[in-house]
């Protein structure tokens, strides 16, 4: 009795640890993009940010089979599920809360920090067999599903819940895709689960996805390219430099701002010819998305890191690879899922950095 008391105050300890760190000051923001490659792959892309300290990360893999059980806010008492599909998933904090991932069916999903304005359904317990916390869901989707209808269609099945504890909860919307290139949203509003059509082909934070599509008409007067010189009654008005037709475009880091910048960034990138090359393509652009650490903070309460973007993904699902590079060490590393004998290998989880250090190679000269 006293071993059953003590294990489940330390999952509840380590469920307001998860939630002290989700939702401090400094916000856990994120940017997505997605692309096609010239030979017909689909690439998902995108940040996690986390500017308070170094956030906890790791490569995970659920084989085939895995029995996975959900946290609620009264413990790890949640409902359990079996895994029909293998997964490789990137997760923050601990190995259940996989925040982007893919499956071996070319399902990928992950979930995008969604303050104020996502609401979940009270959690019941007497419901708690059908429940499902919003930081597990994407293991759930990928462990479960193979398309974007196929989630859709069973998401009726289960209830989805925030992890509230000592008053506290996150809040998350979803991205989801397949390989057809279907792309959604989805986001739970006063318990009201809505899918959107992800036809922009970008996500960003809060607000709702249809106010961030709303909001690309603010800036109808941008177009890729250069702009002519022209008269200003006696006064000729030439350009600095190149790329004047986006002049005004927001710079700053807000949600909203980077909505509206990646939007544009996605749609005058030239489609390239292969999937590596878009897989590089997508690094190369979320490079713009990196957050400066000391942007967020009050002077003299910056943190020891590197930077709030903690690390950037890619995920081919066409190809079924995931590659990622972190603030600690850019060099770019992949995980192949047609390497993995799901039926075989074992669940297990590993830091995405053997070391926090960049590694440098060192140029001779004789």
């Amino acid at each position: 009795m006293m071993k059953s008391f003590v294990i489940r105050v330390m999952r509840i300890t380590s469920l307001f640890f998860v939630l002290s760190m989700l939702l401090g000051k400094a916000g856990y923001a994120c940017t997505g993009i997605s692309f096609w490659s010239g030979d017909s792959a689909y690439i998902q892309a995108r940040t996690i940010e986390w500017g308070e300290s170094r956030l906890p990360s790791e490569y995970v893999i659920i084989p085939r089979g895995q029995l996975q059980t959900s946290y609620t806010p009264e413990g790890k008492n949640g409902m359990t599920f079996k895994a029909k599909y293998g997964v490789v998933g990137l997760a923050v904090v601990q190995k259940e809360f996989i925040a982007e991932g893919i499956n071996e069916a070319g399902l990928s999903a992950g979930l995008f920090y969604f303050p104020h304005y996502g609401s979940y359904q009270k959690y019941e317990a007497r419901e708690k067999a059908r429940t499902v916390n919003d930081l597990q869901l994407v293991a759930w989707m990928l462990t479960q599903c193979a398309t974007v209808q196929e989630v859709e269609k069973s998401l009726d099945d289960i209830r989805i819940i925030g992890l509230e504890i000592g008053g506290s909860s996150s809040s998350v919307h979803w991205r989801i895709g397949d390989t057809t290139g279907r792309q959604v949203v989805l986001e739970i509003i006063d318990g009201e689960i809505h899918i959107y059509e992800n036809k922009v082909g970008v996500l960003t934070n809060a607000p709702g996805f249809p106010w961030h599509l709303a909001n690309l008409n603010n800036y109808v007067n941008l177009f890729p390219g250069a702009v002519a010189s022209h008269s200003l009654g006696d006064v000729t008005l030439t350009a600095f430099g190149a790329g004047a037709g986006f002049l005004g475009i927001p710079g700053d880091v807000t949600p909203p701002s980077r909505f509206v910048r990646v939007a544009f960034y996605r749609a005058t990138a030239p489609v390239c010819k292969t999937a590596f090359e878009t897989i590089l393509q997508c690094f190369h652009i979320l490079n713009n998305f990196d957050i400066p650490i000391g942007i967020e903070h009050t002077a003299g309460e910056v943190p020891d890191i590197p930077s709030a973007t903690q690390w950037t993904s890619a995920i081919d699902l066409s190809n079924r690879k995931l590659y990622y590079k972190t603030s600690y060490n850019n060099t770019i590393r992949c995980i192949d899922l047609k390497t993995i004998d799901f039926s075989k290998v074992s669940y297990q989880s590993h830091p995405l950095d053997k070391t926090d250090v960049q590694p440098v190679e060192q140029i001779l000269i004789s």
